[in-house]
């Protein structure tokens, strides 16, 4: 008998596959002088252990991890999602957490010019200490975190040890203060974290606290690529011109000289290639892509993606950094409305009806999203004839992983910074730096997304 299979399950088979491809594309599609330069991380993620706060009984900690599930795979809370179980868990979130861990580093980390401890995701208002000397402390959940740890750190084993303080004392604290504005903030508002981690119309009070995301560290001699900006020109008939800037941080002399290669591959073929200077750690170029193949949303034609790479160079020619962004080629405007027709969305000058849901985080617990289910999720929305998704801004920044889905199966995104129902402190000065800067890296680490529209 034929087996046949349903829109979805081909949808579901054929993004897994394309993931496939272009997660191995960098390994084999670019020639030597191009090879992306293995990460220069020592991974500290794995085994930990957490206790509570002035308690001596640890246990086994997974990195990256919350408190919760930590507490709930070593039986030491009941299923928080089982009957009235939430209420008999609030304790965690209103306690303190320490995290430690040893870890072993080889003499030759230590010979590099600069070694970071690189923190991805801290939920939320952390301490660090590497070898009992605090480092950096941390206060935003949704941003990266990046501290100098050469200095403290020692050939062979070290200790890390991470701790985190309940956000109910901080908010205690702000909202004891008494100024009149503060009437007007909500307790969670004062804290950037996760807002239904508070609890919503949907979902439970569960505000963990832990290692949410990769934590590592970054070695780096002379300088490192630390970001790229990739725009795209539409207007030359049948190519687009791809404008590449490129920032660097240079370590010593900051008139040090660099140079860095700009390629841009499709299918692991080069499609054009530019050598530019590096001047006080910026430098720009121009690509030229003849023939191009566009990107659709679902529905509307396919997904073809490219991938820019940028290397960079010191005057000796030995490679110092390199890095690459998978971009598709589209334009997307909001067309305001004019002459009896609606507010509208076109894409490559065709206009279309956007047609969506509203995305919320997929778990209480991030730990337990994994691409697979991220990616099930996305592939049920095109397989139902949805074009857009909305990721909404009581949640967080969502995984890479979410993103190169919705890249490869044509769903467009309205992307919400992370605010929601409340009332925030824009008058404090210090708090509106801090979300400029959450802002920064997370624009910075999505942008070159196709499938990011608003």
């Amino acid at each position: 008998m034929e087996h046949k299979i349903t829109k979805r399950q081909f949808l579901i088979t054929t993004a897994m596959a394309t993931a496939t491809v272009f997660a191995w594309e960098p390994l084999f599609s670019f020639s030597k002088a191009a090879t992306i330069t293995p990460p220069r991380r020592l991974n500290l993620n794995g085994n930990w252990q957490v206790s509570q706060t002035g308690k001596s009984d640890w246990i086994p900690a997974t990195v990256p991890g919350c408190v919760h599930t930590d507490l709930l795979a070593a039986g030491k809370i009941p299923d928080p999602f089982y009957r009235d179980n939430e209420k008999d868990v609030q304790w965690v979130g209103e306690s303190d957490w320490i995290y430690q861990r040893t870890f072993t580093v080889p003499d030759e980390v230590l010979k590099n010019d600069r070694v970071l401890l690189r923190c991805e995701g801290l939920d939320t208002l952390a301490t660090i200490k590497i070898n009992g000397q605090e480092i950096g402390r941390s206060d935003n959940m949704f941003r990266l975190w990046e501290f100098d740890a050469k200095p403290i750190l020692h050939a062979g084993e070290n200790t890390i040890e991470v701790s985190f303080e309940s956000p109910f004392t901080y908010i205690k604290q702000r909202e004891s203060t008494n100024q009149e504005p503060d009437k007007f903030v909500k307790d969670r508002a004062w804290v950037r974290k996760e807002p239904c981690s508070f609890g919503w119309d949907w979902g439970p009070n569960l505000p963990s606290c832990g290692i949410w995301k990769n934590i590592s560290l970054e070695t780096f001699n002379q300088g490192r690529i630390t970001d790229v900006l990739i725009s795209q020109n539409h207007s030359g008939g049948n190519k687009v011109t791809l404008d590449v800037e490129v920032n660097v941080e240079i370590v010593g002399d900051a008139t040090k000289s660099f140079k860095a290669t700009l390629s841009v591959f499709h299918n692991g073929k080069s499609i054009d290639k530019k050598t530019i200077g590096i001047s006080n750690g910026k430098g720009r170029g121009e690509l030229e892509i003849k023939h191009p193949k566009l990107w659709w949303p679902n529905g509307m034609g396919g997904q073809p993606l490219y991938t820019v790479h940028v290397g960079l160079f010191d005057a000796n020619g030995n490679t110092v950094d390199s890095t690459a962004k998978r971009i598709g080629l589209r334009e997307l405007k909001i067309v305001l409305p004019e002459n009896g027709n609606p507010l509208q969305f076109n894409v490559n000058d065709v206009p279309f009806f956007a047609k969506g849901g509203n995305w919320i985080p997929c778990d209480s617990f991030t730990s337990r999203v994994t691409p697979e289910i991220l990616r099930r999720y996305v592939a049920d929305a095109a397989a139902v004839n949805m074009n857009f998704l909305r990721f909404w801004g009581g949640g967080y920044y969502e995984d890479d992983a979410l993103f190169d889905a919705c890249d490869e199966i044509g769903i467009c995104v309205w992307l919400d910074c992370k605010f929601a129902c409340a009332a925030y402190p824009a008058f404090d000065d210090k708090f509106m730096e801090n979300v400029r800067l959450e802002v920064r890296d997370n624009l910075q680490r999505l942008r070159h997304n196709p499938c990011v529209a608003v």
